[in-house]
């Protein structure tokens, strides 16, 4: 057993021991845990015999909660309006019936274009060209009317809006505003002299996928012709970038950090979000059974929401876990800023690690309230 490192505040030790019983059971698994409670740290462990303290690795898809953060701010000072329609911010995107999306419907995976046939080449991604390719695709379904997770698109969009209304890229608003300013370890764009601390994510034990028809939902989703989505931050060409969809490569307490600086502050600080901001990007938009995957979803503006099938946090918390099962969110009930990421994929649906200790910290801040 690789005994955990770090600390947690009194009040918290449930949860560092709940942290190394994984650890015992496993003795591959590695991962690591950080949480804030209004503002201040309560939790930071790691463990296991790849993942210290500051070792950085992928989140893939808590990557859109990070660029969502982007988002507000650009709601909050007043440049993006959910309310307009996204053909408004970028008219060749009105094509095909998408002239009358809103920009929260399309925030809230209900536009359609989960995909282009034939796929997007990875340096395409972050690029003007994918935006070109994208809005003049035909919906699968009628934008505004079903929801489906895109699970790839949704940070093209993104990317496409903060150029057109800000005039710079995402990944340059991240690093200027939010990342560099409120010492968050998590990256849009992982630079060079960073790369010694990264750790590739680790897929053991799952066995071969079968063939997915390019041209079904299915691959339109999974940018199938690519065929590497879920080795997406081990490609270094990838996390240099900063894909905002699921490129981003981080620390627990990066994650957890991001989402207490937005709400509550961090160490004393001023949250960069004005709770009025965090109502509007939180509330959620869609939920039920999810046009893409066939599960049941729920979405906020870009963020995730708890639901039965991923219970991570109250009503009111929000924040969106990635596919090898990482996890960041902010829960204001509680006061509290998440962060999750374990080295080796697991299962993230509940009752999912993650959840389970996501759980034990807010009993811990209830307990202590």
């Amino acid at each position: 057993m690789h005994a955990p490192e770090g600390f947690v505040a009194p009040g918290y030790e449930n949860v560092q021991d709940l942290f190394a019983s994984f650890l015992q059971e496993d003795p591959q698994y590695s991962a690591q845990l950080a949480a804030y409670q209004d503002g201040v740290q309560v939790v930071r462990l790691a463990g296991g015999p790849e993942m210290a303290p500051d070792s950085l690795t992928g989140a893939y898809s808590c990557s859109k909660g990070v660029a969502a953060m982007v988002v507000a701010l650009l709601v909050q000072d007043g440049l993006l309006d959910l309310d307009q329609t996204v053909a408004h911010y970028w008219p060749e995107f009105g094509v095909h019936g998408k002239d009358q999306l809103l920009v929260r419907q399309a925030l809230s995976h209900q536009a359609g274009v989960i995909g282009v046939e034939g796929g997007f080449d990875l340096a395409e991604f972050t690029s003007p060209a994918a935006a070109a390719r994208l809005a003049a695709a035909v919906p699968a379904w009628q934008p505004g009317r079903q929801f489906g997770y895109h699970a790839l698109t949704i940070g093209i969009i993104m990317e496409e809006l903060c150029r057109r209304v800000a005039g710079e890229t995402l990944q340059e608003a991240y690093e200027r505003r939010i990342r560099a300013p409120y010492g968050v370890d998590f990256f849009l764009g992982l630079p060079e002299e960073e790369e010694a601390r990264y750790r590739d994510v680790i897929y053991a034990g799952i066995p071969e996928q079968p063939w997915v028809d390019p041209l079904s939902l299915e691959g339109l989703n999974s940018n199938a012709p690519v065929s590497t989505i879920m080795e997406l931050p081990n490609i270094r060409a990838v996390r240099a970038a900063g894909m905002s969809a699921a490129g981003g490569v981080g620390t627990a307490d990066g994650l957890a950090r991001l989402y207490a600086a937005c709400t509550t502050g961090a160490d004393g600080g001023t949250p960069f979000l004005k709770p009025a901001t965090v109502d509007l990007m939180s509330r959620e938009q869609v939920w039920g059974l999810d046009r893409s995957s066939g599960l049941d979803n729920a979405f906020a503006v870009v963020f995730m929401k708890p639901h039965p099938s991923r219970n991570f946090g109250s009503h009111r918390a929000f924040g969106h876990e990635g596919a090898n099962a990482a996890l960041g969110f902010a829960d204001p009930v509680y006061g509290l800023g998440f962060g999750y990421i374990p080295q080796r994929a697991e299962d993230g649906r509940t009752p999912g690690k993650a959840h389970r200790l996501a759980a034990e910290v807010r009993r811990s801040a209830a307990a202590l309230s």
